[in-house]
């Protein structure tokens, strides 16, 4: 006779004690306050969104100025669907282009324009200022240490799990 499957609604996830669940909400609000203050911030002093920001750092860090589509939406973390809406409006303001992949028919490419280099140019010192204001500026030397590390930790196990 075949035994029966567990009981799935049987076992209880461990709760989060008292810290873990502090620190966990802090954290989510943190990034959420966070994240919406810098992007905010962004848009008054240069005009960009954060998606925009992203699109073209990532861009002007490349020495050829060029992504292949596919490639950038994983460097973004992003679905190509996400990525494909976002080029076609930042391609309506001219701050990047499309290009037909030369050694791929089916690839295409992705390039910063003059315009888009020029408006990444202009953003990025208020951006890091604000990120600096914000973020950096209130934590002491210990503190950013000890934040790499626990960064490094998370990311270290979200790179080896990742797929499961």
């Amino acid at each position: 006779m075949a035994e029966s499957p567990p009981d799935v609604f049987a076992v209880q996830p461990q709760r989060l004690d008292g810290t873990e669940a502090r620190v966990w909400l802090g954290y989510r609000r943190m990034r959420a306050l966070l994240d919406l203050r810098i992007a905010r911030e962004l848009m008054r002093d240069s005009g960009l969104s954060e998606p925009d920001y992203d699109v073209l750092s990532t861009l002007a860090a490349e020495p050829a100025h060029r992504y292949r589509l596919n490639e950038l939406a994983a460097t973004l973390v992003w679905s190509t669907s996400r990525l494909s809406h976002q080029l076609t409006r930042m391609a309506q303001r001219g701050l990047i282009a499309r290009e037909e992949c030369a050694d791929d028919a089916r690839g295409a490419m992705v390039v910063l324009t003059e315009a888009g280099r020029r408006a990444i140019e202009a953003a990025a010192p208020s951006h890091v200022a604000s990120v600096r204001r914000n973020f950096f500026d209130l934590l002491s030397a210990e503190q950013l240490g000890r934040l790499e590390e626990f960064t490094d930790t998370v990311l270290r196990h979200l790179a080896s799990t990742e797929g499961t």
